[in-house]
Protein backbone atom coordinates (compact mmCIF):
# COMPACT_ATOMS: atom_id res chain seq x y z
CA UNK A 1 0.00 0.00 0.00
CA UNK A 2 1.46 3.40 -0.95
CA UNK A 3 1.83 6.38 1.35
CA UNK A 4 -0.70 8.64 -0.30
CA UNK A 5 -2.24 9.32 3.10
CA UNK A 6 -0.84 10.23 6.52
CA UNK A 7 1.18 7.68 8.46
CA UNK A 8 3.14 7.57 11.71
CA UNK A 9 6.66 6.13 11.91
CA UNK A 10 7.50 4.48 15.24
CA UNK A 11 10.86 3.36 16.64
CA UNK A 12 12.82 5.22 13.97
CA UNK A 13 14.56 8.03 15.86
CA UNK A 14 15.59 6.48 19.17
CA UNK A 15 19.25 7.42 18.66
CA UNK A 16 18.64 11.00 17.48
CA UNK A 17 20.26 13.60 19.77
CA UNK A 18 17.34 15.91 18.88
CA UNK A 19 15.08 13.78 21.11
CA UNK A 20 16.71 15.61 24.04
CA UNK A 21 15.58 18.99 22.72
CA UNK A 22 12.97 19.70 25.36
CA UNK A 23 12.36 23.30 26.43
CA UNK A 24 14.95 23.22 29.22
CA UNK A 25 17.62 21.84 26.89
CA UNK A 26 16.76 24.34 24.16
CA UNK A 27 16.82 27.17 26.67
CA UNK A 28 20.39 26.26 27.57
CA UNK A 29 21.33 25.99 23.90
CA UNK A 30 19.89 29.43 23.12
CA UNK A 31 21.59 30.93 26.20
CA UNK A 32 19.22 33.86 26.74
CA UNK A 33 18.48 34.53 23.06
CA UNK A 34 14.94 35.85 22.51
CA UNK A 35 12.53 34.45 19.95
CA UNK A 36 9.08 35.62 18.87
CA UNK A 37 5.95 33.99 20.26
CA UNK A 38 2.46 34.22 18.79
CA UNK A 39 -0.20 34.74 21.47
CA UNK A 40 -3.79 33.60 21.05
CA UNK A 41 -6.91 33.12 23.14
CA UNK A 42 -7.80 29.68 24.43
CA UNK A 43 -11.44 30.67 24.01
CA UNK A 44 -12.91 29.18 20.85
CA UNK A 45 -15.63 30.49 18.58
CA UNK A 46 -16.96 29.58 15.14
CA UNK A 47 -14.21 31.19 13.06
CA UNK A 48 -10.49 30.37 12.87
CA UNK A 49 -8.00 32.38 14.89
CA UNK A 50 -5.72 33.45 12.07
CA UNK A 51 -2.23 34.81 12.72
CA UNK A 52 -3.44 38.29 11.77
CA UNK A 53 -5.64 38.35 14.88
CA UNK A 54 -2.94 37.26 17.32
CA UNK A 55 -0.58 39.25 19.53
CA UNK A 56 3.19 38.85 19.44
CA UNK A 57 5.93 39.06 22.07
CA UNK A 58 9.66 38.39 22.13
CA UNK A 59 10.90 36.33 25.05
CA UNK A 60 13.51 33.80 26.11
CA UNK A 61 12.58 30.14 26.51
CA UNK A 62 13.28 30.54 30.22
CA UNK A 63 10.59 33.24 30.39
CA UNK A 64 8.22 31.08 28.34
CA UNK A 65 8.77 28.12 30.66
CA UNK A 66 8.12 30.28 33.75
CA UNK A 67 4.89 31.63 32.22
CA UNK A 68 3.61 28.26 31.00
CA UNK A 69 4.38 26.78 34.43
CA UNK A 70 2.56 29.58 36.26
CA UNK A 71 5.65 30.77 38.11
CA UNK A 72 5.39 34.16 39.91
CA UNK A 73 8.40 35.51 37.98
CA UNK A 74 6.28 35.59 34.81
CA UNK A 75 4.04 38.33 36.28
CA UNK A 76 6.58 40.99 35.34
CA UNK A 77 8.03 39.51 32.16
CA UNK A 78 7.05 39.78 28.48
CA UNK A 79 4.01 37.53 29.06
CA UNK A 80 2.70 39.65 31.95
CA UNK A 81 -0.24 40.97 29.91
CA UNK A 82 -1.45 37.46 29.08
CA UNK A 83 -3.02 35.31 31.78
CA UNK A 84 -1.85 31.74 31.30
CA UNK A 85 -5.32 30.30 31.92
CA UNK A 86 -6.76 32.39 29.08
CA UNK A 87 -3.98 32.50 26.48
CA UNK A 88 -1.58 30.20 24.69
CA UNK A 89 1.84 30.99 23.24
CA UNK A 90 3.48 29.52 20.15
CA UNK A 91 7.01 29.96 18.79
CA UNK A 92 6.24 28.58 15.34
CA UNK A 93 8.13 28.43 12.03
CA UNK A 94 11.52 28.88 13.74
CA UNK A 95 14.16 27.89 11.20
CA UNK A 96 16.88 26.00 13.04
CA UNK A 97 19.53 27.34 10.67
CA UNK A 98 18.67 30.88 11.82
CA UNK A 99 18.18 30.55 15.56
CA UNK A 100 21.27 28.35 15.86
CA UNK A 101 23.35 30.09 13.21
CA UNK A 102 26.26 30.26 15.67
CA UNK A 103 25.93 26.58 16.66
CA UNK A 104 25.97 24.75 13.34
CA UNK A 105 27.10 21.55 15.02
CA UNK A 106 23.58 21.04 16.40
CA UNK A 107 22.22 20.64 12.87
CA UNK A 108 23.44 17.04 12.95
CA UNK A 109 21.19 16.27 15.93
CA UNK A 110 18.40 15.88 13.34
CA UNK A 111 18.98 12.96 10.96
CA UNK A 112 16.42 12.85 8.18
CA UNK A 113 18.90 10.59 6.35
CA UNK A 114 17.31 7.76 8.37
CA UNK A 115 14.19 8.34 6.26
CA UNK A 116 16.06 8.19 2.96
CA UNK A 117 17.13 11.81 2.56
CA UNK A 118 20.96 11.86 2.60
CA UNK A 119 22.48 15.07 3.91
CA UNK A 120 19.20 16.43 5.21
CA UNK A 121 19.53 17.60 8.81
CA UNK A 122 18.37 20.31 11.17
CA UNK A 123 19.68 22.88 8.71
CA UNK A 124 16.64 22.20 6.52
CA UNK A 125 14.22 21.92 9.44
CA UNK A 126 11.89 24.10 11.50
CA UNK A 127 11.30 24.21 15.25
CA UNK A 128 7.88 24.60 16.94
CA UNK A 129 7.46 25.32 20.67
CA UNK A 130 4.03 25.87 22.21
CA UNK A 131 1.90 25.84 25.33
CA UNK A 132 -1.37 23.96 25.76
CA UNK A 133 -3.96 25.15 23.26
CA UNK A 134 -1.43 26.60 20.80
CA UNK A 135 -2.64 25.82 17.32
CA UNK A 136 -2.14 26.31 13.61
CA UNK A 137 -5.30 27.18 11.62
CA UNK A 138 -6.44 24.54 9.16
CA UNK A 139 -4.50 24.90 5.91
CA UNK A 140 -2.68 23.00 3.20
CA UNK A 141 0.89 23.54 2.04
CA UNK A 142 1.26 24.18 -1.67
CA UNK A 143 4.74 22.66 -1.85
CA UNK A 144 6.11 19.22 -1.02
CA UNK A 145 5.24 16.77 1.72
CA UNK A 146 5.98 17.14 5.42
CA UNK A 147 7.82 15.04 8.01
CA UNK A 148 7.15 15.99 11.66
CA UNK A 149 9.05 14.70 14.70
CA UNK A 150 7.40 15.11 18.10
CA UNK A 151 9.94 15.72 20.88
CA UNK A 152 8.11 16.98 23.99
CA UNK A 153 4.43 16.77 24.86
CA UNK A 154 1.70 15.71 22.45
CA UNK A 155 -0.03 17.34 19.52
CA UNK A 156 -3.35 16.40 18.00
CA UNK A 157 -3.52 16.51 14.20
CA UNK A 158 -6.76 16.76 12.23
CA UNK A 159 -5.98 15.92 8.60
CA UNK A 160 -8.23 16.03 5.54
CA UNK A 161 -7.46 14.58 2.08
CA UNK A 162 -7.00 16.83 -0.99
CA UNK A 163 -10.39 15.68 -2.24
CA UNK A 164 -12.04 17.53 0.66
CA UNK A 165 -10.78 20.92 -0.54
CA UNK A 166 -14.14 22.26 -1.69
CA UNK A 167 -15.75 21.16 1.60
CA UNK A 168 -13.19 23.20 3.57
CA UNK A 169 -14.01 26.54 1.90
CA UNK A 170 -10.46 27.53 0.88
CA UNK A 171 -9.33 31.15 1.08
CA UNK A 172 -6.11 33.08 0.41
CA UNK A 173 -6.93 35.81 2.92
CA UNK A 174 -4.86 36.19 4.99
CA UNK A 175 -2.32 35.80 2.21
CA UNK A 176 0.81 33.75 2.76
CA UNK A 177 2.79 32.19 -0.06
CA UNK A 178 2.41 28.41 -0.13
CA UNK A 179 -0.40 28.30 2.48
CA UNK A 180 -4.07 27.91 1.56
CA UNK A 181 -6.26 28.44 4.62
CA UNK A 182 -9.72 27.11 5.40
CA UNK A 183 -12.50 29.47 6.46
CA UNK A 184 -13.80 26.73 8.75
CA UNK A 185 -12.75 26.41 12.36
CA UNK A 186 -12.52 22.62 12.16
CA UNK A 187 -12.34 22.39 15.96
CA UNK A 188 -15.75 24.05 16.26
CA UNK A 189 -17.33 24.23 12.77
CA UNK A 190 -20.18 26.54 11.89
CA UNK A 191 -22.27 24.08 9.88
CA UNK A 192 -24.94 26.68 9.18
CA UNK A 193 -22.45 28.88 7.37
CA UNK A 194 -20.30 26.05 5.99
CA UNK A 195 -22.73 23.14 5.49
CA UNK A 196 -20.46 21.22 3.10
CA UNK A 197 -17.95 20.68 5.91
CA UNK A 198 -20.06 17.76 7.09
CA UNK A 199 -18.91 15.91 3.96
CA UNK A 200 -15.25 15.96 4.98
CA UNK A 201 -13.42 12.85 6.17
CA UNK A 202 -11.12 13.71 9.04
CA UNK A 203 -8.07 11.61 9.85
CA UNK A 204 -7.20 12.36 13.49
CA UNK A 205 -4.06 11.29 15.33
CA UNK A 206 -2.31 12.30 18.55
CA UNK A 207 1.43 12.43 17.96
CA UNK A 208 3.58 11.48 20.96
CA UNK A 209 7.29 12.03 21.64
CA UNK A 210 9.56 9.90 19.46
CA UNK A 211 6.99 9.49 16.69
CA UNK A 212 7.26 10.95 13.19
CA UNK A 213 4.21 11.89 11.12
CA UNK A 214 4.22 11.98 7.33
CA UNK A 215 1.81 14.54 5.89
CA UNK A 216 1.46 13.84 2.14
CA UNK A 217 1.24 16.62 -0.40
CA UNK A 218 -1.86 18.83 -0.29
CA UNK A 219 -3.34 17.22 2.81
CA UNK A 220 -5.15 19.80 4.94
CA UNK A 221 -4.18 19.93 8.62
CA UNK A 222 -5.21 21.61 11.85
CA UNK A 223 -2.71 21.10 14.68
CA UNK A 224 -3.18 21.74 18.41
CA UNK A 225 -0.87 21.30 21.40
CA UNK A 226 -2.66 19.27 24.06
CA UNK A 227 0.04 19.17 26.78
CA UNK A 228 1.41 22.04 28.91
CA UNK A 229 4.51 22.33 26.70
CA UNK A 230 5.15 20.85 23.27
CA UNK A 231 8.24 20.79 21.08
CA UNK A 232 8.40 19.43 17.54
CA UNK A 233 10.63 19.62 14.47
CA UNK A 234 9.53 19.36 10.87
CA UNK A 235 11.05 19.38 7.40
CA UNK A 236 9.24 20.08 4.15
CA UNK A 237 10.41 17.64 1.47
CA UNK A 238 10.58 18.95 -2.09
CA UNK A 239 8.74 17.16 -4.91
CA UNK A 240 9.02 17.43 -8.69
CA UNK A 241 5.43 18.65 -8.87
CA UNK A 242 6.42 21.72 -6.84
CA UNK A 243 7.58 23.46 -10.02
CA UNK A 244 4.02 23.66 -11.35
CA UNK A 245 2.78 24.60 -7.86
CA UNK A 246 5.18 27.56 -7.86
CA UNK A 247 3.63 28.80 -11.09
CA UNK A 248 0.21 28.58 -9.41
CA UNK A 249 1.52 30.45 -6.37
CA UNK A 250 3.04 33.17 -8.58
CA UNK A 251 -0.33 33.69 -10.28
CA UNK A 252 -2.06 33.81 -6.90
CA UNK A 253 0.40 36.36 -5.51
CA UNK A 254 -0.04 38.58 -8.57
CA UNK A 255 -3.83 38.60 -8.29
CA UNK A 256 -4.06 38.97 -4.52
CA UNK A 257 -1.51 41.81 -4.33
CA UNK A 258 -3.06 43.63 -7.29
CA UNK A 259 -6.59 43.62 -5.91
CA UNK A 260 -5.84 44.09 -2.22
CA UNK A 261 -3.27 46.84 -2.85
CA UNK A 262 -5.90 48.73 -4.86
CA UNK A 263 -8.22 48.86 -1.83
CA UNK A 264 -8.34 51.85 0.46
CA UNK A 265 -5.87 51.47 3.33
CA UNK A 266 -8.58 52.70 5.68
CA UNK A 267 -10.52 49.45 5.26
CA UNK A 268 -8.49 47.93 8.09
CA UNK A 269 -8.44 44.45 6.56
CA UNK A 270 -5.28 42.64 7.75
CA UNK A 271 -4.99 40.66 4.53
CA UNK A 272 -1.23 40.03 4.62
CA UNK A 273 -0.09 37.30 6.99
CA UNK A 274 2.65 38.37 9.44
CA UNK A 275 4.99 35.83 7.81
CA UNK A 276 4.95 37.99 4.66
CA UNK A 277 7.24 41.02 4.93
CA UNK A 278 5.31 43.29 2.57
CA UNK A 279 3.01 43.36 -0.44
CA UNK A 280 5.23 43.12 -3.52
CA UNK A 281 4.68 45.36 -6.55
CA UNK A 282 2.99 44.19 -9.71
CA UNK A 283 6.26 44.41 -11.61
CA UNK A 284 8.04 42.21 -9.08
CA UNK A 285 5.18 39.72 -9.10
CA UNK A 286 5.25 39.46 -12.90
CA UNK A 287 8.99 38.87 -12.75
CA UNK A 288 8.40 36.15 -10.17
CA UNK A 289 5.75 34.59 -12.43
CA UNK A 290 8.01 34.59 -15.49
CA UNK A 291 10.86 33.06 -13.49
CA UNK A 292 8.57 30.31 -12.16
CA UNK A 293 7.37 29.50 -15.69
CA UNK A 294 10.96 29.45 -16.97
CA UNK A 295 12.06 27.08 -14.20
CA UNK A 296 9.07 24.83 -14.87
CA UNK A 297 10.09 24.31 -18.49
CA UNK A 298 13.78 23.87 -17.67
CA UNK A 299 13.00 21.21 -15.11
CA UNK A 300 10.57 19.48 -17.47
CA UNK A 301 13.31 19.36 -20.08
CA UNK A 302 15.78 17.99 -17.55
CA UNK A 303 13.31 15.31 -16.46
CA UNK A 304 12.72 14.23 -20.08
CA UNK A 305 16.47 13.97 -20.62
CA UNK A 306 16.89 11.90 -17.46
CA UNK A 307 14.04 9.58 -18.41
CA UNK A 308 15.63 9.06 -21.82
CA UNK A 309 18.94 8.29 -20.14
CA UNK A 310 17.28 5.74 -17.87
CA UNK A 311 15.51 4.12 -20.81
CA UNK A 312 18.78 3.77 -22.69
CA UNK A 313 20.26 1.94 -19.71
CA UNK A 314 17.24 -0.33 -19.22
CA UNK A 315 18.08 -3.98 -19.70
CA UNK A 316 21.81 -3.49 -19.18
CA UNK A 317 23.12 -6.06 -16.75
CA UNK A 318 25.39 -5.12 -13.89
CA UNK A 319 26.75 -7.05 -10.98
CA UNK A 320 26.80 -4.17 -8.53
CA UNK A 321 23.58 -2.32 -7.59
CA UNK A 322 23.37 1.07 -9.29
CA UNK A 323 22.91 4.15 -7.15
CA UNK A 324 20.27 6.53 -8.38
CA UNK A 325 21.81 9.72 -9.71
CA UNK A 326 20.97 13.08 -8.20
CA UNK A 327 18.97 15.38 -10.38
CA UNK A 328 21.46 18.15 -11.06
CA UNK A 329 18.93 20.73 -12.12
CA UNK A 330 20.43 24.19 -11.75
CA UNK A 331 17.42 26.15 -12.80
CA UNK A 332 16.17 28.27 -9.96
CA UNK A 333 15.95 32.09 -9.88
CA UNK A 334 17.43 33.70 -6.81
CA UNK A 335 14.18 35.08 -5.43
CA UNK A 336 11.91 32.11 -6.11
CA UNK A 337 13.16 29.89 -3.25
CA UNK A 338 13.09 26.99 -5.64
CA UNK A 339 14.56 23.55 -5.11
CA UNK A 340 18.33 23.65 -4.76
CA UNK A 341 20.12 20.99 -6.75
CA UNK A 342 21.88 19.77 -3.61
CA UNK A 343 18.50 18.62 -2.27
CA UNK A 344 17.31 17.16 -5.55
CA UNK A 345 17.87 13.64 -4.27
CA UNK A 346 15.15 14.39 -1.70
CA UNK A 347 12.74 15.06 -4.55
CA UNK A 348 13.20 11.57 -5.87
CA UNK A 349 13.40 9.90 -2.48
CA UNK A 350 10.13 11.47 -1.31
CA UNK A 351 8.35 9.80 -4.19
CA UNK A 352 10.08 6.51 -3.41
CA UNK A 353 8.98 6.89 0.21
CA UNK A 354 5.37 6.65 -0.91
CA UNK A 355 5.95 3.03 -2.00
CA UNK A 356 6.87 1.77 1.48
CA UNK A 357 4.29 -0.72 2.82
CA UNK A 358 2.67 -0.36 6.24
CA UNK A 359 3.90 -2.55 9.08
CA UNK A 360 4.28 -2.68 12.86
CA UNK A 361 6.51 0.41 12.85
CA UNK A 362 4.57 2.38 10.24
CA UNK A 363 1.00 3.03 11.32
CA UNK A 364 -1.58 4.31 8.88
CA UNK A 365 -3.67 7.28 10.03
CA UNK A 366 -7.19 6.15 9.16
CA UNK A 367 -10.47 8.03 8.75
CA UNK A 368 -12.27 8.49 12.02
CA UNK A 369 -14.97 5.94 11.34
CA UNK A 370 -12.31 3.25 10.79
CA UNK A 371 -9.58 3.98 13.32
CA UNK A 372 -10.87 2.24 16.45
CA UNK A 373 -11.63 -1.03 14.73
CA UNK A 374 -8.58 -1.08 12.44
CA UNK A 375 -5.73 -0.11 14.77
CA UNK A 376 -4.88 -3.43 16.38
CA UNK A 377 -3.05 -3.95 19.64
CA UNK A 378 0.07 -5.09 17.83
CA UNK A 379 0.35 -1.77 16.07
CA UNK A 380 0.51 0.21 19.31
CA UNK A 381 2.75 -2.07 21.32
CA UNK A 382 6.09 -1.02 22.78
CA UNK A 383 6.37 2.75 23.26
CA UNK A 384 3.46 3.54 20.96
CA UNK A 385 0.66 3.21 23.50
CA UNK A 386 -0.10 6.91 23.28
CA UNK A 387 -0.84 6.84 19.56
CA UNK A 388 -4.47 7.72 20.11
CA UNK A 389 -7.12 8.35 17.50
CA UNK A 390 -10.02 10.55 18.60
CA UNK A 391 -12.83 9.29 16.38
CA UNK A 392 -15.88 8.36 18.29
CA UNK A 393 -18.07 8.09 15.20
CA UNK A 394 -18.60 11.52 13.40
CA UNK A 395 -16.85 13.14 10.55
CA UNK A 396 -15.07 15.74 12.66
CA UNK A 397 -13.51 15.61 16.12
CA UNK A 398 -14.63 17.29 19.31
CA UNK A 399 -11.19 18.82 19.95
CA UNK A 400 -12.07 20.24 23.37
CA UNK A 401 -15.24 21.97 22.26
CA UNK A 402 -15.56 23.69 25.64
CA UNK A 403 -13.04 26.25 24.39
CA UNK A 404 -14.29 29.23 22.47
CA UNK A 405 -11.95 30.74 19.94
CA UNK A 406 -11.31 34.42 19.15
CA UNK A 407 -13.73 35.90 16.62
CA UNK A 408 -12.34 37.38 13.43
CA UNK A 409 -14.18 40.55 12.54
CA UNK A 410 -14.35 40.88 8.77
CA UNK A 411 -12.52 38.05 7.06
CA UNK A 412 -15.57 36.67 5.30
CA UNK A 413 -18.89 38.20 4.37
CA UNK A 414 -21.99 35.99 4.45
CA UNK A 415 -22.68 34.92 0.84
CA UNK A 416 -25.79 36.31 -0.75
CA UNK A 417 -27.26 32.85 -1.30
CA UNK A 418 -27.39 32.25 2.47
CA UNK A 419 -30.18 34.78 3.15
CA UNK A 420 -33.00 33.77 5.44
CA UNK A 421 -35.58 31.56 3.79
CA UNK A 422 -38.35 34.07 4.52
CA UNK A 423 -36.53 36.93 2.77
CA UNK A 424 -38.52 38.54 0.03
CA UNK A 425 -37.27 38.35 -3.59
CA UNK A 426 -36.64 42.09 -3.47
CA UNK A 427 -34.53 41.98 -0.32
CA UNK A 428 -31.07 43.46 -0.65
CA UNK A 429 -28.24 40.96 -0.96
CA UNK A 430 -25.06 41.23 1.08
CA UNK A 431 -22.55 43.42 -0.75
CA UNK A 432 -19.74 41.40 -2.28
CA UNK A 433 -16.26 42.32 -1.08
CA UNK A 434 -12.81 42.08 -2.64
CA UNK A 435 -12.22 39.01 -0.49
CA UNK A 436 -15.33 37.36 -1.93
CA UNK A 437 -14.05 38.04 -5.43
CA UNK A 438 -10.61 36.68 -4.55
CA UNK A 439 -12.08 33.51 -3.04
CA UNK A 440 -13.43 32.77 -6.52
CA UNK A 441 -10.51 34.04 -8.59
CA UNK A 442 -7.77 32.28 -6.62
CA UNK A 443 -9.72 29.17 -5.70
CA UNK A 444 -7.24 26.26 -6.03
CA UNK A 445 -9.25 24.65 -8.84
CA UNK A 446 -9.41 27.93 -10.79
CA UNK A 447 -5.72 28.71 -10.29
CA UNK A 448 -4.75 25.22 -11.45
CA UNK A 449 -6.70 25.75 -14.67
CA UNK A 450 -5.22 29.22 -15.19
CA UNK A 451 -1.71 27.83 -14.67
CA UNK A 452 -2.30 25.12 -17.25
CA UNK A 453 -3.59 27.67 -19.78
CA UNK A 454 -0.67 30.00 -19.06
CA UNK A 455 1.88 27.20 -19.50
CA UNK A 456 0.27 26.20 -22.78
CA UNK A 457 0.50 29.80 -23.98
CA UNK A 458 4.16 30.05 -22.89
CA UNK A 459 4.97 26.76 -24.59
CA UNK A 460 3.90 28.08 -28.02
Amino acid sequence: MSLQQPAVFCNMVGDWPALHWDVKHLSAMLDGKTIQFRIGLKAMDLVPQFETSCSYVKATLEEFFAWSSGQPSSLSGPFSCFEHSKYWAYADYKYIARIFEDKEEVFQDVRWSDFGFPGRSGKESTLWIGSEGANTPCHLDSYGCNLVLQIQGRKRWHLFPPGDTSFLYPTRIPYEESSIFSKVNVANPDLKRFPEFKNTTAHVVTLSPGQVLLVPKHWWHYVESIDPITVSINSWIELDSDHEARVEEAITRTLVCALKSAESSSDGDPWLNPTEVEATSHEVNLQYLNQAVSVYFKCQKANVSEQAHRSSRAGQETRAPCKRRKRQVSCEPQDCQLLNHEFSSSTFKAEELQKIPFGPHLIQVLPQSQETSSLGAGAVASDDRDLLHENEGGHFGKLHCTRKQLVMSNDCTTPANQMDSDSSPNALQAALSTNDLLDCLVNPHVIRLVAQLLLERARV
